[in-house]
This record gives C-alpha cells, sequence and structure tokens, in this order.
C-alpha cells in the first residue's frame, strides 16, 4: 500500500470558517463515484450475477436513494455538478472536454476553507490546466487521473488518435508519476485508505471517483475467476466492479481502524448509466455488459437509462439502516446537504441548484425540488412529479438509429414514471395541458441556466 502523500501538502492552506462548527461535532465525508455503472448493477439492486458485499453492507447499513438522478448521461458534467451543487450548464461544463473554471467552488474549497482535510483519488476529468487541476480547486491531495479514461495497466489515454496522440495520465498532486503494471482500481482504494487512516485531529473529505467500470474493460485474473460462468463481456464487467467493491471494503476497513466509521457520511452513487460505446463492448460490437433495465436507454440519452442512478447514503446513529426512499433527488444536492451536516455555509455569490436533502435522508420529508431538468446535445428532459418530458430523445442503445433523435409523434415524449419507469408509452396526446406545462418550465430553465 501506497503511503507516499504528505501531510504538509494536505494541511496546508487550511483556515476554519467563523459559520463552521466545532471539529470534533463534524463528520468526515467520504464521496465514492463510480463510472458507467448499470442502474441495477449491484447486489442490493437485485443483481444476481455480480457480488458486491462490501457495497451491499453499506446500503443495508444506510438508506438506498431510489429515485436518485445524476444530472447529465456522461462523465465530465455529472462530475461538475456534484462538485458545484450547479447544474452542469451554469457550472460552465454542458458537455465533455470542458473545463472547470477557476471561479467555481467546490465542495472541497468548501470544506478545505471550514477546516477539512480533504482528498481525491481517481477520476477527475474536469481540467488539466495548472488552474483546473484538483489541486487548484479545493484539495490538499490528489492521486489519479486528469482525462476521462487511462488503461488500467499503463495509465495511459489511447482514445484521442488521430486528433491528438496517446499520453500518459497519472499525478500525485501536480506530479506525473509512474506506476506501469499496477492495477488502477486497487491504487485508487489504497490510495483512498491510506488518506483515511492518517493520524489528523480535522475532519476529511475524501472523494474516492473510480474509473471501474468504464472502459477499457481490464480486469486481473483473480478477480475473473470469480465469475466463470459469465460470457465473456459480462464477466470482465462483474471483475471490474468486484475489484472496486473489494476496495471499498479496504477503505471501510480502514475507517474502522482508525475509530472513525460512526463519525463518517458517506455517499456512493454512480455517474451516469451504462454505456453501449463500441470501445467497450468486443469485437468491435457495440457494449451490451452493463445493464439499465427497467429503465430505458444508455449514458448519453435522457430517457432514464442515461442518469438514473444507483445511490445510497450511510452514516451510523444519523442515516436510517435498511430504509429505501422514493423521493426524487439528485447529485446536484450533495454539496448543499454536506454543507449542511457540517455547519458550514454553503458558498455565496452564485445560484446552487441542489437542495439540502437531509430531512429526505432522515425525517421523511418530500423532495425539495419542483423539478429536474437536463440538456445533452440536441436532447432536453424535466421532471416533476411523476411525470417525465423527453425533447428530441435518442436512446443510444448501440444500433444506428439509436443514436438518432426520435422523430414524429416521439419527438416529444411524456411519460409517468409511477406508471411506466420504462418510458414506453407516449402520453403526449392524452395529457396535452402537462406537456405545455413542462415544456414552458424546460424552455424557461435553459434560458436561466445559460445566463449564468
Amino acid at each position: 500500500m501506497h503511503t507516499t502523500f504528505s501531510r504538509r501538502a494536505m494541511l496546508g492552506g487550511v483556515a476554519a470558517m467563523a459559520q463552521a462548527a466545532p471539529a470534533s461535532s463534524r463528520p468526515n465525508v467520504i464521496v465514492i463515484l463510480f463510472d458507467d455503472l448499470g442502474t441495477h448493477d449491484l447486489g442490493f439492486l437485485g443483481a444476481k450475477d455480480l457480488q458486491t458485499p462490501h457495497i451491499d453492507r453499506l446500503a443495508a447499513g444506510g438508506t438506498v436513494c431510489e429515485n436518485w438522478y445524476s444530472n447529465a448521461p456522461v462523465c465530465a458534467p455529472a462530475r461538475a455538478a456534484l462538485m458545484t451543487g450547479r447544474y452542469p450548464i451554469r457550472a460552465g461544463v454542458g458537455g465533455n472536454g470542458l473545463e472547470l473554471k477557476p471561479a467555481e467552488k467546490t465542495i472541497a474549497t468548501v470544506l478545505k476553507g471550514a477546516g477539512y482535510e480533504t482528498a481525491l483519488t481517481g477520476k477527475w476529468h474536469l481540467g488539466s490546466t495548472p488552474e483546473t487541476v484538483p489541486n487548484a480547486h479545493g484539495f490538499d491531495y490528489y492521486y489519479g487521473f486528469l482525462d476521462g479514461c487511462v488503461d488500467f495497466y499503463s495509465h495511459r489515454f489511447y482514445w484521442g488518435e488521430p486528433k491528438r496522440a496517446n499520453f500518459h495520465d497519472l499525478w500525485r498532486n501536480r506530479t506525473e508519476i509512474f506506476e506501469d503494471g499496477q492495477y488502477l482500481t486497487d491504487r485508487i482504494g489504497d490510495e483512498a485508505a491510506a488518506f483515511i487512516g492518517a493520524e489528523r485531529e480535522a475532519p476529511f473529505f475524501l472523494y474516492a471517483a473510480f474509473s471501474a467500470v468504464h472502459y477499457p474493460m481490464h480486469a486481473p485474473q483473480k478477480y475473473l475467476d470469480r465469475f466463470p460462468d459469465l460470457e465473456p463481456e459480462r464477466r470482465i464487467y462483474a471483475a471490474m466492479l468486484a475489484a472496486a467493491d473489494d476496495a471499498i471494503g479496504r477503505m471501510m476497513a480502514a475507517l474502522e481502524r482508525a475509530g472513525k466509521r460512526e463519525n463518517t457520511l458517506i455517499f456512493l452513487l454512480g455517474d451516469n448509466g451504462a454505456t453501449t460505446e463500441r470501445r467497450a463492448g468486443l469485437g468491435q460490437r457495440p457494449a451490451t455488459a452493463g445493464k439499465n433495465g427497467p429503465q430505458r436507454g444508455f449514458k448519453f440519452s435522457l430517457f432514464d437509462g442515461g442518469m438514473h442512478v444507483p445511490a445510497l447514503v450511510n452514516w451510523p446513529g444519523h442515516v436510517p439502516a435498511g430504509k429505501r426512499t422514493r423521493e426524487v433527488v439528485s447529485t446536484v444536492d450533495i454539496l448543499p446537504t454536506v454543507c449542511h451536516v457540517a455547519g458550514v455555509a454553503a458558498p455565496g455569490g452564485r445560484i446552487l441548484d441542489g437542495r439540502n436533502i437531509w430531512g429526505v435522508l432522515t425525517g421523511g420529508a418530500g423532495s425539495p425540488h419542483e423539478f429536474l431538468a437536463w440538456a445533452n446535445g440536441g436532447q432536453l428532459a424535466i421532471r416533476k412529479g411523476r411525470w417525465k418530458l423527453v425533447v428530441n430523445g435518442a436512446d443510444f442503445d448501440g444500433t444506428e438509429a439509436g443514436a438518432k433523435p426520435l422523430t414524429g409523434e416521439d419527438a416529444v415524449f411524456l411519460s409517468d414514471l409511477e406508471a411506466d419507469p420504462g418510458e414506453r408509452k407516449n402520453l403526449r396526446r392524452a395529457h396535452p395541458n402537462i406537456v405545455d406545462e413542462l415544456q414552458t418550465l424546460l424552455t424557461q430553465w435553459r434560458k436561466d441556466v445559460e445566463r449564468f
């Protein structure tokens, strides 16, 4: 296990805010993020052919959010929303390849200013310039890669040819490091466990952003051996997920050894739904390993399969164990909720789209959102209560037709998600007044988020 980060680096620049609660009463916070994880591809969500015992234990000891939405069906915008509590377009990251501007305030920035020690292990994907890397956005310690993905063993990015040559992408803080041959999922987990176990008086914030189960589809043989009866593509996917689950087990063991388990709030979620991209499949065919059913669509889609993601929240003695909530909540809600439980003022001088969902998690409160809305490429979508409207939606199901927006009647697609979670029946003609209401809200929302 590598423990080469320095406490001086982690402690540098930490200053307590006047609004912050005493350090002894503030919880540690861990956010665990998966990449391209299927909407039900965890044991506690019913997957029978996968093994995720450590994650399942967190779910059993916490609250499962059955209507948790990412704020984008693709990597970088989803992560911008998590970091800032703002819709991706408002945060300036409406698509992949964009950087999180230095003026944006992240969870790490806010908590660091309140005396927390902060760390990120894993995928960043929000900038690689000196002004936009994790250490410039509030993280005292960083171990991971800056772009959208890397080879799990060489830690090189190979997917830019011919426009840009492949390059190595593994960093400790602002220094490039080389760990050729070491499996990245193991390293992300080990770095996270080492940070958790470091001696400190201050509370900590850890963002563990696993690259599993994003392509390239790589897994050690010992994990493949756990799933001898699965077909090859699903077998690799299962092995990658099992490696990440074991890494989470090591993180939880580190919490226990450090005596911090009872004072640590944990969020675990996905960034978007499973993908059908050919580079995640075998034989140049669309990927089939990740499962999004019963939701419709896949990564990139604004049907629910694109951003209706697995999520759980765990904090012993604070978040109820064994509970499931169907209230609509979202990734943007993490920042204001963390600020609430930490007794820290949310960042001012900006619009926050997230809401404090502590009452949903602990007191049975209803969703604080009038509606949630999304934009991706030419697609638009909005959910209000049971109703979901998708405009110019595409399934991205791996077929040529699925990559194109729906036309005709289905170009405007209204679903009742309580009766039809798979968004199969278009109710636009049965409820024209609801379509009008949602289209009006969606038009105004788009204007609003693009102004800021």
